[in-house]
């Protein structure tokens, strides 16, 4: 056996090792925190009309960086169009250290949020630009969603859905028991591993180290249990012990982040925008940013939720849709596509007449349910890219999920 294959062999071990729950260890993603407050500003009317066209040597109204377009009514960088937008979202309020007296450059936007934030203003840029762009993209996204639930399609050329009369086979009857049951025991362990999680500080101070490395560390342990129940889920999925160990270990590894959302959108609460885990351990937005997460990921997640608690789905819904997802055949790594297909089509077959027997008025549900797993990918992917800037960070991820991620030194 040369080189390559003990090393192929080598990591394949150490992959496993990871899903026997061999090791222990916690991340979630390092950010900058902006502070709670919100300085208010009366409303200006914007300009209708296309913003003008560049020549491509124009600055930045703010900091004099070579500007990328107009942003929030202002010619401005795509770092302060990203500083703007940031501190708009989350009502920031900063401190200049030197009175509000910083003349603004490329350097010194970096050293004080509070005069760079005045001269955004002070430039032009408009705060209800950002809330009414948030608005249309929102608004584009649901559309979208519709427009494509009308002709989705899970697979290219998939087996075609039965025309008879709707109606769950005991077999089907059998396994949705089974699978919902599967859910409520993971869900259970989790809860008693509770007393195992970092305490959330009470710090009143947002940016005191010690506080700032708890809530990450208790975030993070939270994460650990999040893919514990996971395996032990996709372990009790008929058939999922059919695949070879070495397909498990692909489809758990790529499918494990967007269960994990799936999770989290169940526990959304839509009047408190807020999100509970382990029963009442709830948190908003600002507590993901508190302890380490970025805007870029928080929002997407908070905007994922809300869209699945709209579509109000119970247990039975949330577990087939789960299972999906976990037996997608063009994860990367999946050896015998074939029967991963052929799994994934006895959930589709039991959601698709669960769905018919049960919301018979609504003929969209089945493909919009569907459409969440498109949108799934596109989270999956914008948490690549979180972990791929805590590496330029040089923020080291323990080894399970780094095993998970593909995170290596």
């Amino acid at each position: 056996m040369g080189p390559t294959q003990l090393a192929a062999q080598d990591h394949g071990k150490r992959v496993a090792s990871v899903f026997e729950m061999e090791e222990e260890g916690f991340s979630l993603f390092h950010g900058s925190e902006i502070p709670p407050e919100h300085a208010e500003h009366p409303p200006l009317k914007r300009k209708k009309g296309p913003a003008p066209k560049m020549l491509g040597n124009e600055v930045c109204s703010v900091c004099g960086d070579k500007a990328s377009g107009f942003h929030y009514n202002v010619l401005s960088c795509e770092g302060c169009k990203g500083f703007f937008r940031r501190s708009v979202i989350k009502g920031a309020q900063y401190v200049c250290k030197n009175g509000g007296k910083c003349e603004m450059d490329m350097y010194m936007r970096r050293k004080c949020q509070e005069c760079r934030l005045r001269k955004c203003q002070e430039a032009g840029m408009r705060e209800q630009c950002v809330l009414s762009e948030e608005q249309i993209r929102l608004k584009k996204l649901k559309k979208q969603e519709d427009d494509q639930a009308r002709t989705v399609v899970v697979r290219p050329n998939p087996p075609s859905l039965p025309n008879t009369p709707h109606k769950l086979t005991p077999e089907q009857l059998g396994m949705i028991e089974k699978l919902v049951a599967a859910q409520q025991q993971c869900n259970q362990r989790s809860f008693t591993d509770r007393l195992k999680v970092t305490p959330w500080p009470q710090a009143p101070d947002p940016h005191n180290r010690e506080a700032r490395q708890q809530r990450f560390a208790h975030f993070t342990e939270l994460a650990i249990i999040s893919v514990q129940e996971i395996v032990d889920f996709a372990k009790q999925l008929p058939g999922f012990l059919e695949l070879t160990r070495e397909d498990q270990i692909a489809l758990l590894k790529t499918s494990t982040i967007e269960v994990m959302l799936l999770e989290t959108s169940r526990r959304y609460n839509p009047e408190t925008e807020s999100i509970t885990f382990l029963k009442d351990l709830s948190y908003n937005r600002d507590d993901f940013a508190k302890a380490g997460l970025q805007f870029e990921f928080i929002n997407p997640i908070f905007e994922f939720s809300k869209g699945m608690n709209d579509l109000q789905l119970n247990d039975a819904e949330y577990a087939l849709l789960i299972a999906i997802n976990i037996f997608s055949a063009d994860r990367p790594n999946v050896q015998d596509q074939s029967l991963v297909e052929r799994l994934q089509h006895t959930y589709v077959e039991a959601l698709h007449s669960y769905i018919c027997i049960h919301r018979p008025n609504d003929h969209l549900m089945f493909p919009r349910m569907l459409m969440k797993l498109v949108s799934l990918r596109t989270l999956s992917s914008v948490h690549s890219e979180q972990v791929f800037a805590l590496r330029l960070q040089d923020k080291k991820l323990p080894p399970l999920l780094s095993e998970i991620w593909d995170v290596h030194e």
